[in-house]
């Protein structure tokens, strides 16, 4: 366990992005476990998707991609999205024999001996010449701070604890958080609930037509410009809109989805508008999103002055070992798949200059 385990890439997270970057790894000639490893911190196969909540079924899921190399088809629309999606990364894990070790948390990635990285996690210590970062955001919920927040004799929980709708039952229930997932927790509570309010940030905006590929290119390149200005990535849905579909729709005629600006504090009872409105409350559910999981990467230094990570395509501008995949523009399905090819190809690139051109300047 105190040995240092020596190889050329370490691929830290085992959802989407990683498994990519795992099958183009091995498509390519390394061998898992001698050339490179997969570490994942979840207990099993899945991501994050592992995590969602039952009541999402994975024909409501948006957006989901098949892995390179093997199509998740014939899918039980019906069947929770969680154990289709969990089967199905089993399942190509198994296939192409990518070992991924689990559970397996990384503690620190600093600076080693000969330009290598030091991985250091809860099952010892790997020493890699690239590492790619593929932790995604599921294990860092983001909870905004309000004035009278620790006051609220109700309950708050986040989206990453949201177990379905039938919990709020006959409960007064204020959902904070403009994306999908606040849409999607409001419609499903609303037959349950004794009353829902949904408040935001910003004004919502509705996407109404098809979201072709031009409009796709134009919302990566918004979230692509940021990453590469060194600041925090937005959330898909600040560049793309909600998509105007029946049930939003449907929403917004029965008022469900009738939305208030951001209440100024939280009161012991409800939450508090600087006008003086109130709205009683017995549960809080903040649907306000997640944060970049990369606090094992701070010893290394990579974050700029704005907050984020700078990054050329999926290269960390500040240490070309680096790849983050799921980040930023390539934090979607289709995004992670095309950032997996993207960050072996130029690992490849990296390794072949050999250590003294692969290392950085001190």
């Amino acid at each position: 366990m105190n040995s240092v385990r020596e190889v050329e890439v370490v691929v830290v997270g085992a959802g989407q992005a990683g498994l990519s970057a795992a099958f183009h790894l091995r498509r390519t000639g390394f061998e898992p476990e001698r050339d490179f490893v997969v570490l994942d911190r979840s207990p099993g196969p899945g991501g994050a998707w592992q995590f969602r909540w039952p009541s999402l079924t994975f024909g409501r899921v948006h957006g989901m991609n098949s892995l390179p190399g093997m199509e998740l088809t014939g899918a039980d629309p019906a069947r929770p999205s969680a154990e289709v999606v969990s089967e199905y990364f089993a399942a190509y894990e198994r296939a192409f024999g990518l070992r991924v070790r689990r559970p397996v948390g990384v503690r620190a990635v600093r600076e080693g001996d000969g330009g290598r990285l030091l991985v250091e996690t809860s099952a010892g210590t790997w020493a890699a010449r690239a590492l790619v970062n593929a932790t995604g955001t599921w294990d860092r919920p983001f909870w905004p701070r309000y004035p009278g927040q620790e006051t609220f004799r109700g309950r708050q929980l986040h989206t990453a604890r949201y177990a379905g709708p039938r919990e709020f039952a006959g409960q007064r229930v204020v959902v904070v958080g403009g994306g999908a997932s606040g849409t999607q927790h409001l419609l499903e509570i609303a037959p349950y609930a004794a009353a829902t309010t949904w408040v935001t940030r910003r004004p919502p905006v509705f996407r109404d037509g098809p979201f072709d590929e031009d409009a796709g290119r134009a919302a990566v390149a918004l979230v692509e410009e940021r990453v590469r200005r060194g600041l925090p990535p937005r959330s898909v849905v600040s560049v793309t809109g909600l998509p105007l579909n029946d049930a939003i729709r449907t929403g917004i005629e029965e008022g469900i989805l009738d939305r208030r600006p951001l209440f100024e504090r939280i009161t012991p009872d409800g939450v508090e508008w600087s006008d003086g409105r109130r709205v009683a409350a017995d549960v809080i559910l903040w649907a306000t999103g997640f944060r970049a999981a990369l606090g094992h990467l701070a010893p290394l230094r990579l974050r700029e002055p704005g907050g984020g990570i700078r990054v050329e395509g999926t290269r960390a501008v500040a240490d070309p070992r680096v790849h983050l995949v799921g980040y930023g523009p390539s934090a979607s399905t289709i995004g992670a798949n095309r950032a997996g090819r993207a960050a072996v190809r130029d690992i490849r690139r990296l390794l072949a200059a050999g250590p003294a051109e692969a290392a950085v300047a001190a």
